[in-house]
C-alpha cells in the first residue's frame, strides 16, 4: 500500500478553507492508502509563538482531524514533536541541503520581508519539511501552490542522498486531488483562506458559531452585478462562495446556477450560510465530545508509537549509510 504524508499546522483557528482543501482530502485518503496526518507543531514555531496558545492549537487541531472523519485505527494522527527522529532526520537532511536552495525559496522571502531580526529556523525549515516526508519513504504528498517548492527540494534531496549512499529513499509525488477546491479569502478573492488573515470576517473558522458564520457569509464580498454564475475570470468573488456551496451541499456548479438564475446574490448567500451550517455543526459537536473525553490525547499516544516505529528505523538506517557508528543493541 503506498503512503501518504501531510500536515497542518496549529497557529490560529482551521478555516472551512482548510476543512475543503485538504481534511476532506485526508478522509478519502484514509481508505486507499497508508496514511500519515501530523499537526506540525515544529513548523509553527519558526515564527514566535505563545506557548499556552500553542499548545491549546495542537490539542484543537488534533481533536478537529477526528471530527472531520479521519478515523485513527486507519490513519496515523500523531504531533510531530512526539516522533524525535523528525528532528535527529532533519538536521541530516540539513547538512545536504545547499544555501542556494533555501534562499529562494518564495515562502521564506514572504514570511521575511520587511523584518530586520529573522529566526534561522525559518530559513531552515524546508530541510525539516523533507525529512517530515522522506522519513516514511512517503510516495504522495497532499501539497498547495505554496508547498510545491518545498516538495520540490525534497525530491532533490532524496536523489541526493541515493546517488551519494545508494538507494534508499522513495521519490516523493504531489498528491493533487480531482475533487478539492483552493478556498478564497472572503473579503478578497485573488488571495486564498487563510487561518493568519488580521482579518477575522476573511475567513469562515470550523468552531465559529452559527451566527457568525451567517454573519461572515452575509458580509462577503460580491461582484458588480446580481447573476449567480460561476466565472472565475470575471467573477471571481461570486465564483468562490459558489464553490464553498457546492463543497458542502454536494450540488454542482451548474445546478447552483439554475437554482438561483435571475434571484441576485441575497437568497443565495443566506442559502450558502446554512449549508455551511449543516456541515460544521456535526463536526462540532464531535469535537466538543472528544475534547471533554479526553480521548484525544490516547489517539496521539497511539499514532505517535506507529509513527515512531518507522520513522526511527528510517533514522537508524539512514545513519548506518552516512557511515555513523551506531550503538550495540
Amino acid at each position: 500500500m503506498q503512503r501518504v504524508l501531510s500536515g497542518i499546522q496549529p497557529s490560529g483557528q482551521l478555516t472551512l478553507g482548510n476543512y475543503i482543501g485538504a481534511m476532506q482530502n485526508f478522509v478519502r485518503l484514509q481508505d486507499t492508502y497508508q496514511c500519515f496526518f501530523m499537526i506540525v507543531d515544529l513548523h509553527a514555531i519558526t515564527v514566535p509563538q505563545e506557548p499556552e496558545a500553542l499548545r491549546e492549537q495542537t490539542e484543537a487541531v488534533a481533536s478537529l482531524f477526528i471530527a472531520a472523519g479521519i478515523d485513527p485505527a486507519k490513519a496515523a494522527v500523531f504531533v510531530q514533536s512526539h516522533v524525535r527522529s523528525h528532528v535527529e532526520l532533519s538536521w541530516l537532511m540539513t547538512t545536504m541541503t545547499y544555501m542556494g536552495e533555501l534562499e529562494r525559496m518564495t515562502q521564506f522571502k514572504d514570511k521575511s520581508a520587511g523584518k530586520d531580526s529573522i529566526g534561522a529556523g525559518l530559513f531552515a525549515y524546508p530541510a525539516l519539511m523533507a525529512a517530515d516526508i522522506l522519513i516514511y519513504n512517503a510516495d504522495l504528498v497532499p501539497v498547495g501552490d505554496d508547498q510545491k517548492q518545498h516538495l520540490e527540494l525534497t525530491r532533490d534531496l532524496a536523489g541526493r542522498f541515493n546517488s551519494r549512499f545508494g538507494d534508499y529513499f522513495t521519490t516523493p509525488e504531489p498528491y493533487i486531488p480531482k475533487v478539492g477546491a483552493r478556498i478564497m479569502s472572503l473579503d478578497d478573492a485573488s488571495k486564498k483562506m487563510s487561518k493568519s488573515n488580521p482579518n477575522p470576517g476573511s475567513y469562515i473558522a470550523l468552531l465559529d458559531p452559527p451566527d457568525v458564520i451567517r454573519k461572515k457569509l452575509s458580509r462577503a464580498v460580491t461582484d458588480s452585478g446580481r447573476e449567480v454564475k460561476f466565472n472565475p475570470a470575471e467573477k471571481p468573488e461570486i465564483s468562490n462562495l459558489m464553490s464553498i456551496y457546492s463543497h458542502c451541499s454536494g450540488l454542482s456548479l451548474e445546478e447552483i446556477e439554475a437554482r438561483y438564475e435571475g434571484q441576485g446574490y441575497g437568497g443565495f448567500k443566506k442559502d450558502l450560510a446554512e449549508q455551511v451550517v449543516s456541515v460544521l455543526e456535526p463536526l462540532q459537536a464531535r469535537y466538543n465530545e472528544i475534547r471533554q473525553s479526553g480521548e484525544i490525547h490516547r489517539i496521539l499516544a497511539d499514532g505517535a508509537d506507529r509513527a515512531s516505529a518507522i520513522a526511527d528505523k528510517t533514522v537508524r538506517d539512514v545513519k548506518e549509510k552516512m557511515g555513523f557508528l551506531l550503538p550495540k543493541d
